[in-house]
């Protein structure tokens, strides 16, 4: 049984340490402050039980609660995560949590975290020493400002020069920036406010003591006093998804690789599951019997990633496919068959839909020597002859199509007209994940959010039957899914060309840049 104190860092989910990620991922309680990211939570395993202890306004939850809590579970032998904003020991109260479970009996480890003592103004270009302007930082509670406050010596802290940095300051700034002058500061000695650092929302104002009173700001915020904080020297607010919050509806399940191309063009991004897959209503004995005979099928169509796994999951090993083609509707689909060492034969070019893939896919016709060219050259999108011997027992040319229940009928339909005899089977099921099951802390920012990404019409579904009338306009992948959407009644805001994370961002990038140059002056 171990406590373990993690830092979750200063914001962006990215910055928690690798030992803090591996803590989420298996623990069974998790319990959290108010300000920890929704994508953070979205480590934990769905059986965790998550309880948020935040301290906002009109929440009253002592500290004595918090630490009586984290010893009721880790006398249980629970794995417990006490996740904290920043580090623990930087005005966490995490030394007194430490010294409450070291009394009680139990084994306490603390995951040090980045703080955004350091990191907001890092993301903000303002670096807290710099050679000729500050050779030393040092980082002090807002709380209780300058008036009167005995914890905090501002006199000396005027006098000592350098950098000063300011957390939980937002509401005494003007006490603070009077104590600071009052105990020799030039009034003129630029400040920078960096306002949710290191996220999707970071927004920095500059100012000078004398006027720090009077910008708008709000907490959470780190106040930077000193020479440097006149310094930009690059910042995340240049990024072209920068101050835009992205819902992510795709399942737990689904590849990383969407939400971190967002989060690497500067979108806030809310993971939402909204969708989870599951096995075919059947148990999977249509799919199994079908891959037993997947030897008299010339093809195997894939359009979707997730039908990728029931069906290679079947298989002895990749001799199975000997003379049997695989084809994929876009590259998503593509990388899942790479990585289970499967090369496809074929992948849709341009249009990555059923009825592209069905397009780019040859006809059946007369087999063709193992080594003629390939119609169309070097051509992209160019099909090789299919294999020989992949014909059913009456001399029809098959092809396997492992789909979603419900699956759109273009593909077979459009295979059928060249001739092709298509087996479909149902090798998966997307449901709704009811909203009481959804962390509550991601519902909540969804809400909020700029902008939700649906990627297939069940997501659409889900989504309106989860948000409702508070569901923010939609970013597409696919004209399918952005015909669901208006059809739900959804503002479209973004079509992705392509299926890929590049293509979404692209997509966003160009309306979010419209639509801050509307609001500019």
């Amino acid at each position: 049984m171990t406590v373990h104190l993690v830092g979750a860092g200063p914001g962006d989910p990215g910055l928690i340490t690798v030992r803090g990620a591996e803590l989420l991922a298996r623990a069974d309680v998790v319990v959290h402050d108010r300000l920890v990211t929704p994508a953070l939570l979205d480590l934990v395993p769905p059986s965790a039980l998550v309880v948020d202890v935040g301290k906002g306004p009109g929440i009253a939850r002592r500290q004595q609660e918090i630490t009586e809590l984290l010893v009721e579970h880790g006398r249980r032998g629970a794995t417990v995560v006490r996740l904290k904003g920043g580090d623990p020991f930087v005005f966490g109260r995490g030394g007194e949590e430490v010294e409450a479970l070291v009394a009680a009996g139990v084994p306490v480890e603390v995951v040090p975290g980045v703080s955004a003592a350091i990191a907001a103004p890092a993301a903000a270009g303002v670096p807290v020493t710099h050679r000729g302007l500050s050779t030393s930082v040092t980082v002090v509670t807002g709380h209780g400002g300058g008036d009167g406050d005995g914890d905090v010596d501002w006199p000396s802290l005027a006098a000592a020069g350098g950098t000063l940095v300011v957390l939980m300051g937002v509401e005494t700034r003007a006490s603070v920036a009077r104590a600071l002058v009052a105990g020799g500061r030039d009034p003129g000695t630029p400040v920078a406010v960096v306002q949710w650092g290191t996220t999707g929302r970071q927004r920095t104002v500059r100012t000078t003591l004398a006027a720090l009173d009077r910008v708008d700001v709000a907490a959470p915020s780190a106040i930077v006093v000193g020479p440097v904080a006149a310094l930009a020297l690059g910042s995340i607010e240049g990024r072209p998804l920068h101050g835009m919050t992205v819902v992510v509806t795709r399942p737990r399940t689904a590849p990383a690789a969407l939400p971190a191309a967002l989060a690497a063009a500067g979108a806030s991004v809310v993971p939402l599951p909204v969708t989870e897959v599951v096995g075919p209503a059947d148990g999977g004995a249509a799919l199994r019997g079908a891959v037993a005979t997947i030897g008299r099928y010339r093809w195997v169509a894939f359009t979707s990633a997730n039908a990728v796994a029931p069906v290679l999951d079947l298989l002895r090993d990749a001799r199975d496919l000997a003379g049997v083609r695989v084809a994929a509707v876009g590259p998503a689909t593509a990388a899942a068959l790479a990585e289970r060492n499967i090369v496809a034969d074929l992948v849709a070019a341009g249009d990555a839909s059923g009825t592209g893939l069905a397009a780019a896919m040859p006809p059946p016709g007369p087999d063709a020597p193992a080594d003629a060219p390939a119609p169309g050259g070097d051509a992209p999108g160019a099909v090789p002859p299919p294999a020989a011997g992949a014909v059913g027992a009456a001399g029809v040319a098959r092809v396997l199509f492992p789909r979603a229940a419900g699956a759109r009928r273009e593909l077979p339909e459009a295979l059928a007209a060249k001739g092709w005899l298509v087996d479909e089977v149902e090798a998966y099921r997307t449901v709704a994940v009811p909203a009481e099951e959804l962390p509550p802390a991601a519902l909540a920012a969804a809400r909020e959010a700029t902008v939700v990404v649906l990627a297939a019409p069940s997501a659409v579904a889900a989504t309106v039957a989860v948000l409702g009338p508070a569901c923010p306009p939609a970013a597409c992948i696919g004209r399918t899914t952005a015909d669901a959407a208006r059809r739900a009644g959804l503002a479209v805001v973004a079509v992705a060309a392509s299926p890929t994370p590049d293509a979404l961002v692209a997509a966003l990038a160009d309306w979010w840049g419209g639509r801050r140059g509307d609001a500019s002056p």
